[in-house]
């Protein structure tokens, strides 16, 4: 059975006329009664009553119509949402970390609609760790992520779109808040809020503890920076973490290093070498211009 029969079949049951449904089909009529005859041969039961030039549908036809019309419709169906994500009017799956939820995300992706003929363009936003969000990206769950780094994925394209100064944060009043030079050593004299050791700045925060060959008491660690800063502006300890906005809206102390300086990186990526429709090739371009001046 292929479309084409299911689609003279539903014409001759519409029309209930062989000549017209071949009209309309713009192919002979003989050829169309040759297909409705497989058709039938094929099912193994008669859909239509021929009555002289005119024919109806069996009772059994009827049954057979139905399901017709609803695989016709789902093609149809398919094949517009096909065409409308290959023009102007795609859907582009993303995922993000935290950090880039307040602003940056929101704020890239209306720039984005905004730009050309984008606006017709639509987006799903998932926030989640890197290592979920890379294997999401590998399953074709989404199209575009944003966070760390991953070491040995060959077939991950990464493009640094952000510079994160890493910050100490204490609660008012600390201590450290009153030195003049602050030194990565001293985070070792106070309890650490770190970040959960799996995330892209867990690893990074260990990594720079290691490499300074500092050895800091983490007493827990926290998915986020919210999740970090609730608990060090409640005095439970103090954090290195990455200067994002929305340590604003806490009650506790931004300290610089002086002896050091940390920048974390935010990479987007996508899968190399593999299709892209054109609205994700867009805003990846557009990431890749645009998205760095934020």
């Amino acid at each position: 059975m292929t479309l084409n029969q299911l689609t003279y079949f539903q014409a001759v049951a519409r029309y209930q006329h062989f000549r017209l449904a071949a009209s309309n089909l713009n192919i002979s009529q003989p050829s169309l009664s040759r297909s409705i005859s497989n058709l039938e041969e094929e099912l193994g039961i008669i859909l239509f009553e021929r009555k002289g030039r005119t024919v109806t549908l069996t009772k059994y036809g009827k049954i057979f119509l139905e399901h017709a019309d609803r695989i016709l419709s789902d093609v149809a169906l398919a094949e517009k949402q096909m065409k409308k994500l290959s023009g102007n009017s795609g859907h582009v799956d993303i995922a993000y970390v935290f950090p880039l939820a307040a602003r940056y995300i929101p704020h890239m992706v209306r720039r984005f609609l905004g730009t050309g003929n984008n606006s017709q363009i639509s987006f799903s936003f998932q926030q989640s760790y890197t290592a979920e969000m890379m294997s999401g990206l590998k399953e074709e769950k989404y199209d575009v992520v944003f966070g760390s780094y991953i070491e040995n994925e060959p077939d991950i394209q990464f493009v640094p779109i952000l510079y994160q100064e890493m910050i100490v944060i204490t609660p008012l009043g600390h201590p450290l808040s009153r030195k003049k030079n602050l030194s990565i050593r001293d985070l070792e004299s106070y309890p650490i809020i770190g970040y959960d050791r799996t995330s892209g700045l867990g690893r990074f925060t260990n990594r720079t503890y290691a490499s300074y060959g500092i050895t800091p008491e983490i007493i827990c660690e926290s998915p986020d920076e919210n999740a970090i800063a609730s608990l060090v502006a409640e005095d439970f300890g103090i954090a290195l973490v990455a200067d994002v906005d929305s340590l604003e809206h806490f009650a506790l102390e931004k300290l610089h290093l002086t002896d050091v300086s940390l920048r974390h990186t935010v990479y987007m990526a996508y899968l190399k070498d593999h299709y892209q429709i054109p609205a994700v090739r867009s805003f990846i371009s557009f990431i890749k211009k645009e998205g760095t001046s934020v």
